[in-house]
């Protein structure tokens, strides 16, 4: 038994995954673009989590783009039988490092063969549509077309499980006319609570909700409270914002990101930190005071 286990497991595209995973968005150069600044180490980060337990990767094709999963490949190739990557589709890059939408249908095609070919795999577990009428976050509008090619490159036995991210409550309902959605990916955190209710409505339907940015990604989260609260439970405050994200539901999964063995290591031990409700409490009240 790893210490991963202690944090309980959860459905995702009718497989039993760890609720701590890992993401692989870092493992490329700065910026999410090129190639990483240590290669060996990017390896390194990979097996070690695997070995950890971890059977959730989180990554995509416009990580680099290519980079992310092409260490992947590398690093864990055959992949064990539990494993499970989420890939995701939508982006792709500018020469300059941009993030640009990419829905067309020969855009989206591409972007899954792509995947595939990076990845080593015939098919590819989960993919999610992000979706991308703003990066900062969801805005609503009309996800049927690009929707309706993933749903036929499923049909085609390339795509096993669909998921949705950077999604609203309505394109969610809208997408589940479609194909059946797995999972849901958005940002969430303790400091950034927007989907607090989507949360509570997706548990109720056994639905995975993963949280991209959990530790505050890009901006690190800092708050005087997790401090506080880490230094009494002598712990690092990103175990403390990872505990926290582990208690307040089930089916949240995470899969904080990292280049550094060191790092992986502090994340997983978060398993084993138990908050206690005075603690919580503290914590629950950060979002109201950043509002």
């Amino acid at each position: 038994m790893s210490i991963i286990d202690q944090a309980g497991s959860f459905n995702l595209g009718g497989r039993s995954v760890k609720r701590l995973g890992y993401g692989a968005m870092q493992l490329a150069g700065p910026g999410v673009f090129g190639l990483p600044r240590n290669h060996g180490a990017a390896l390194a980060v990979l097996r070690e989590a695997v070995e950890s337990g971890v059977n959730h990767i989180d990554t995509s094709d416009f990580y680099g783009p290519h980079v992310t999963n092409q260490i992947i490949r590398e690093a864990l190739h055959p992949y064990r039988d539990d494993l499970v990557i989420v890939t995701k589709i939508g982006a792709r890059r500018g020469t300059d490092g941009s993030w640009i939408p990419a829905f067309s249908r020969e855009e989206l095609t591409q972007a899954v063969h792509d995947n595939l070919r990076n990845l080593g795999l015939d098919v590819l577990d989960v993919v999610n549509l992000r979706i991308m009428f703003d990066v900062h976050g969801p805005v609503e509008g009309s996800i049927e077309a690009p929707l309706t090619v993933l749903a036929d490159l499923q049909r085609q036995g390339l795509v096993r499980h669909v998921g949705l991210s950077n999604a609203t409550s309505r394109q969610i309902a809208e997408g589940r006319r479609i194909t059946e959605i797995v999972c849901v990916q958005n940002q969430y955190n303790l400091a950034y609570r927007a989907d607090d209710e989507l949360i509570d409505d997706l548990a109720r339907e056994g639905t995975a909700y993963v949280p991209f940015f959990p530790l505050g990604g890009f901006t690190p989260l800092q708050s005087s409270t997790l401090s506080d609260v880490a230094a009494r439970l002598d712990a690092t405050p990103m175990q403390v914002a990872l505990a926290w994200l582990l208690r307040r539901a089930e089916n949240i999964l995470l899969i904080p990101g990292t280049s550094s063995v060191g790092h992986l290591r502090e994340n997983l031990a978060t398993a084993s930190l138990a908050l206690p409700d005075d603690a919580v409490w503290e914590l629950n009240r950060m979002a109201d005071i950043a509002a």
